[in-house]
Order: structure tokens, then C-alpha cells, then sequence
């Protein structure tokens, strides 16, 4: 099942996972975020894989401002869906593993991405929008909120008076309007965003991984911290790195000018 509904490429240490429901604009459903739930947790264990791309199967025969990242939840089960379902946080769950993923994760969004679609995009560390494409956090049109991290996430990313009026209102932005706001890293064609996605994931990838790991936990943790004590964890985490034989590699290699070659140790 997780086959057909999910593709895996790892190429040089990056991870291309390919939500593969064009049919259905890639909406979540349970299947799919039954196999997301799986290719990450194997992933976190797979010392090959340092970064994490998501992206979504391209829908055939539809034009760049038509295509369609992931759509979020089917919304044929999403109506059927009692109380008793909103609790058990079945998009939720899956958006916190991979905003708790200790690698870093991209979104590819070649497409547009509304409600649980940019919900899973903003959980990622970095996304790559199309410029064609909209993208905006839609619940409220249909009774509900954007429960699936959207209420916390956007106002840290783009400020709480941008994520109110995103979501209240349901506005939509394009890709260039994204990027300017912050909500995107990069806003490129709709054909340029896989290639964009994975030159940004190669860079990462070039970087100390137990460094990348480490600030990418401080940075998560920063809202939750005061100055103080964000502080004496940036120095509890650079004294790990300090012993790391990464630090080593990373400071001989610029000394010697060569390209480093990290071990993530």
C-alpha cells in the first residue's frame, strides 16, 4: 500500500518522498498518512538519509496554475469525521513528527496548497513555493479551524496579524507574496521547484548533520524558552559539538581548503 501511495528516492543522502495520489490532488487520507507516518520513522533511523524532501505527484494534463501540492484531508472523510476523531489528532500527529523530525525536512510545493496541504508544508524547516500557485489555510470556509498545527505555526513564521487575516478570512497568496511575507524560503516556477528544492536540500546536506541537528532543536525550542535559558542551551549544544569529530573535520577542511566530509559524529 505505502508503495503506490507514497514514493521513496534517496539519492546522495537526500530523501525524496513523493505523496503519489494525483487522482485525488493528493489529499491525506488515512492510507497516506499511514505510509508518511512509517517512511519517516524509517528515515530517522536510516543513517544514509541527512535531509528530507516532500513533495506531491504532479496531476496529469493540468496546466502550472491548476497543479496541486497535497490538498490536506480528504474532505469525503474528513465530513464523516465525529468529535471523537477531531481528538485523536490523526493530521496533527503526523504534521508534529515531522516538525520534531531531527533532520531537516523541505517542502517542494509544486502546486497549490490549502488547509492540511500548507499545514504539512509548515511543519517542514524549509519550503520551496511555484509562483503560479496559491497557498493559504482555507478551514474556516468549511466550519472548521486549521487544527492541524496551522493556528501555531503560521503566527510564528509570518506574525499573528498576517496568520489572523490568513485565517480568518481565508486569503490566498502566490508564490512571490509568500516569500516576501515569509512564509516560503523560495518562490521559483511551478517547473523550477523540484530543482530549487533539491539544490537548497544539498546544501544542508553539505553542513555538520549533529550541527544541523542541534540548532534546528534550539531554534524549535526558542518560543518555548526564555532568553536565558535559550542561551544556555545554544551553550549546552555547542559543547557537544565542540566534541564532535564533525567540528574537526569541518575546521580542518576550511583550513585546508577542501570540501568537508561530515560524519554526522
Amino acid at each position: 500500500m505505502s508503495i503506490s501511495l507514497l514514493k521513496q528516492e534517496l539519492l546522495d543522502g537526500i530523501l525524496t518522498l513523493t505523496l503519489s495520489r494525483p487522482e485525488a490532488r493528493n489529499a491525506l487520507d488515512l492510507a497516506a498518512v499511514e505510509a508518511l507516518h512509517a517512511a519517516f520513522d524509517t528515515a530517522e533511523k536510516d543513517a544514509a538519509v541527512g535531509v528530507v524532501v516532500l513533495t506531491g505527484e504532479a496531476q496529469p494534463n493540468q496546466p502550472p496554475e491548476k497543479q496541486v501540492f497535497i490538498s490536506g484531508a480528504d474532505i469525503r472523510q474528513l465530513k464523516e469525521r465525529t468529535p471523537a476523531d477531531a481528538f485523536k489528532a490523526i493530521n496533527s500527529a503526523l504534521f508534529r513528527k515531522i516538525a520534531d523530525f531531527p533532520k531537516a525536512t523541505i517542502a517542494a510545493m509544486a502546486g497549490s496548497a490549502f488547509g492540511g496541504g500548507l499545514e504539512i508544508a509548515l511543519a517542514c524547516d524549509l519550503r520551496v513555493a511555484a509562483s503560479e500557485c496559491r497557498y493559504g489555510l482555507t478551514e474556516t470556509g468549511l466550519g472548521i479551524l486549521p487544527a492541524a498545527g496551522g493556528t501555531q505555526r503560521l503566527p510564528r513564521l509570518i506574525g499573528l496579524g498576517r496568520a489572523k487575516e490568513m485565517i480568518l478570512t481565508g486569503k490566498l497568496l502566490d508564490g512571490p507574496e509568500a516569500e516576501r511575507i515569509g512564509l516560503v524560503t523560495k518562490a521559483v516556477t511551478c517547473a523550477q521547484v523540484a530543482s530549487a528544492a533539491r539544490e537548497l536540500a544539498k546544501t544542508v546536506q553539505a553542513r555538520g548533520p549533529l550541527a544541523i541537528r542541534l540548532a534546528k532543536r534550539a531554534m524549535d525550542l526558542s518560543n518555548n524558552l526564555s532568553v536565558p535559558d535559550g542561551l544556555f542551551l545554544e551553550v549546552l549544544s555547542q559543547g557537544a559539538t565542540f566534541g564532535s569529530t564533525d567540528k574537526v573535520e569541518g575546521m580542518s577542511a576550511f583550513l585546508e581548503k577542501r570540501k568537508a566530509k561530515f560524519t554526522g559524529a
